[in-house]
């Protein structure tokens, strides 16, 4: 799932590529992608891109007053083309493109296709001319890279969730998921599991620390890239998820990993939960 650094990164790429250009045409290809239907998607034709915006990992184009915005969710991405085929796409077809908007004459001009893949369709695309009228931007937390130490202790007070539930909740902290709040923690040294309104000074100052290095560095390793790397660059940059068994960069001990039914997060028990095993919660419970 793309989080704040890779929705950044693609931000920016729009802002480099694709303001000043007129929008051609936008072909739909998954009609239940689109949330909102005033004003229509065909509003946008003719009209320049005058921007781009992130709201935690929320991506937005701006295209005069009205803003295109997208959820990318768990498996959606951001396709760029310096040469976008002008051949409609076919509604309803197997094909993991959702959306392609051309920006030019279609067959002329680059473009983006927003696609998805595998069987879950979670991608969302709204047109607005605002947009904090999308209920899910109104709600979210302060942007994980605002946050000041008081901030963080602030969001965190009076919480009594699991630290890495609580991190990545949007409405919490925007803009954090799964796979950066499992770096967070272990640069921190802080389990998975620990109550958010538990951590001692000492350890919110950590968290506060590892949450402002870990994503400034994943910034600025992917702002600059090109949208068809940015995968790569987050995995390459990535110490604990996704490395199961896998030995911690830091300690040697191996990388650990707790599943829940769709999804699993991984730590190092040496340093983030004095050497224990977090049971995988399949199993319900944690060892002790």
């Amino acid at each position: 799932m793309p989080e704040l650094p890779e929705v950044e990164a693609l931000a920016d790429h729009l802002r480099r590529h694709a303001v000043g250009l007129p929008v051609g045409r936008v072909d739909v290809a998954a009609l239940s992608v689109l949330k909102t239907f005033d004003p229509p998607i065909t509003a946008l034709t003719g009209h320049t891109v005058t921007g781009a915006h992130r709201w935690g990992k929320y991506l937005g184009l701006q295209v005069g007053d009205l803003h295109l915005i997208t959820h990318l969710s768990r498996a959606g991405w951001l396709r760029w083309s310096d040469a976008l085929s002008a051949t409609p796409l076919r509604p309803g077809g197997k094909s993991p493109i959702a959306m392609r908007v051309h920006l030019g004459p279609p067959g002329q001009a680059p473009g983006f296709d927003l696609t998805e893949a595998g069987t879950q369709k979670r991608l969302a695309v709204w047109l607005v001319d605002d947009p904090f009228a999308i209920p899910q931007i109104a709600s979210l937390g302060p942007d994980a890279l605002s946050l000041s130490p008081d901030d963080l202790t602030a969001v965190l007070k009076g919480n009594t969730g699991r630290i890495k539930t609580v991190i990545t909740d949007q409405k919490v902290i925007a803009g954090i998921g799964n796979a950066y709040s499992d770096e967070i923690l272990h640069v921190a040294k802080i389990s998975p599991f620990a109550s958010a309104n538990k951590l001692t000074d000492a350890q919110l100052g950590a968290l506060h620390d590892a949450m402002i290095t870990v994503l400034t560095d994943a910034v600025s390793r992917s702002v600059g890239q090109g949208a068809a790397t940015l995968k790569g660059e987050k995995r390459s940059g990535l110490r604990v998820h996704a490395r199961t068994g896998m030995p911690c960069p830091v300690c040697g001990d191996t990388v650990r990993e707790v599943s829940f039914v769709d999804k699993s997060f991984q730590y190092c028990p040496t340093c983030q939960t004095n050497g224990r095993i977090l049971a995988d919660r399949r199993m319900s419970k944690l060892l002790k």
